[in-house]
Formats: structure tokens, sequence, C-alpha cells
């Protein structure tokens, strides 16, 4: 349990961070401001001809009498917006990153270079590394759509689908939108992400722990957009101890019985005399 704590004092350090280097806000924010408008158009065209939509797509029930056609096609309108909506959150961050994959790059290596030691670098050319991040992150959203597929499915338990089933789906949802947002700090080590998913869940109460609390406030509308560079920052020293660049960055202990390396060596002492063979050789005997 001591690692969900963990896990979430990342995700407080990143955002504090973003706010001592002011200039790293501004300049995170913009990735986000135009992937929520670019998702806040597309919804405002679906939502206002989600009933044409419908009804188009359902011609075999033009000749439904009165109260059946309606509520089949309302219904087929409600699902339809509430399908866009639940993409819309599950692919947000994925479509973020991937829009501004240089910006949170620059982001993520200023962490690192702000915690010492050397920068990361993938060698990989730009277009390449958009590829990678392409990639894994359908990979990813296809790994989210069957948990929630299945997750779906279980919702029609009873008490289970109202209690249990809840739960779980923000724990799918903050699982792996930690790893989308570590990917970026772990493509630039080289790090693929059939690995990164072991390291994840190697420290999983960690990886909750800071995306858990992060997919409740990406909720709440616009803040996805104000806590994404603190997330990316805080993700990215997560990263740092996932791959153990984070231990043994502080002040070393000192062992008490090491010599000190600014202390004089000891005084070696007399040569020892060369007649001196032992303790009862002080007075060669001759009688």
């Amino acid at each position: 349990m001591r690692d969900l704590g963990v896990g979430f004092g990342y995700l407080v350090k990143g955002q504090r961070w973003v706010a001592t280097h002011g200039g790293w806000l501004g300049f995170g924010l913009l990735p986000g401001l135009v992937t929520l408008v670019l998702y806040a158009a597309a919804l405002f065209g679906l939502f206002h001809g989600a009933d044409d939509l419908t009804a188009w797509a359902t011609p075999f029930a033009d000749d439904w009498s009165s109260p059946w056609q309606g509520l089949f096609r309302g219904f087929l309108t409600v699902l339809l917006c509430a399908l866009a909506l639940f993409l819309a959150v599950i692919t947000f961050t994925a479509v973020t990153l991937l829009v501004g994959q240089p910006f949170y790059e620059s982001l993520s290596a200023a962490v690192d270079r702000s915690e010492g030691g050397d920068v990361p670098e993938s060698g990989l050319p730009f277009w390449r590394e958009l590829w990678v991040s392409a990639r894994d992150s359908l990979r990813i959203l296809g790994r989210v759509v069957l948990y929630g597929i299945l997750l779906f499915a279980l919702g029609f338990v009873p008490v289970l689908g109202q209690t249990v089933v809840p739960v779980l789906g923000f724990c799918v949802s903050g699982f792996f939108l930690c790893e989308e947002l570590t990917a970026v700090a772990m493509q630039r080590r080289g790090i693929e992400l059939k690995e990164r998913l072991p390291l994840l869940r190697g420290r999983r109460m960690m990886t909750l722990g800071f995306g858990v609390p992060l997919t409740l406030a990406f909720l709440v509308p616009f803040v996805a957009v104000f806590l994404m560079p603190g997330a990316v920052a805080g993700a990215t020293l997560m990263a740092r101890e996932l791959t153990g660049e984070g231990a043994g960055t502080g002040p070393r202990a000192v062992d008490p019985a090491a010599p000190r390396p600014d202390a004089a060596p000891p005084h070696p002492g007399p040569p020892p005399s060369p007649h001196r063979a032992g303790p009862a050789a002080d007075v060669p005997r001759e009688w």
C-alpha cells in the first residue's frame, strides 16, 4: 500500500515541477489545447447530427409505429453519443501525446536534465519516433477496448456490476494512462512496449497511485489540458525510478570504518629491524 502514496507523490511532484518552471507550463499546454479544440469540434458535429445519422443507419425502422420508432432511434442516439464520449476520454491522452510529441519530448528531457546526469536520447529520427508512438498507442487502445467490453458485460451482474466493476474500470484506465505517459521518457531510453508493461506490473500499486487519481481528474472538463504538462513531468520522474536511475542520486551513506578521502594517511612508523624475527630474537644467544 505504500506504493500507492509513492505513485501519487510522483503526480504531485510533476505538477510542482511544472509550476516552478513556469515557461514549461505554457509550452506544454499547446498540444492539449489543440487536441481539445479538435475533439470539441468533432463531438459537436456528431451530437448535432446524431439523429440524422441514426435515421440513416436504420432505414428498416421507417415504417414502425409512433412510439417504437422514436424509442428505438432515441436509444441508439444516446448509445452513439455515450460511445463517442467514452472513446474521446480513452483516446484524448494518446492523441495529445501524439500531437505534442516534440513538446513533451523536450519537457521530459528538461526534467531529466534537472535531476542531473545524462539525458537519454533515442537516436531515432522524428518520423520514426512518431510512428513508434502511434503504433504503441493503437496497441494500448486495443487493450483498453477489450477490457472495456469485458467490464461493460460484467456491469449487468447485480451488485457486482454497480460496486466492483466501476472500481476495476478506473484501475484499468489508470494503469494504461500511466503507461502512455511514462512512454514519453521510456521511449527516449529505448525501452519498448513489451518491456514497459512488465516494469509497470512489477510496481502495480505505484502505477495505480499515479494513474487512477489522474483518470478521475481527467473526467472534469478542461482539467486534462492543464494537468497534462505536470503529468508528463511526474511520469518522467517515475520512469527514472522504474529504470533504476532514481536510486542512489541522493547523498551516499558514509561507512564510519572507511577512511575519509581528505584524511592524512597513517604514519607508517620506523621500519622493522632486519635482525628482529620475533619477540624471542631480541638478543642472539651464543651460549
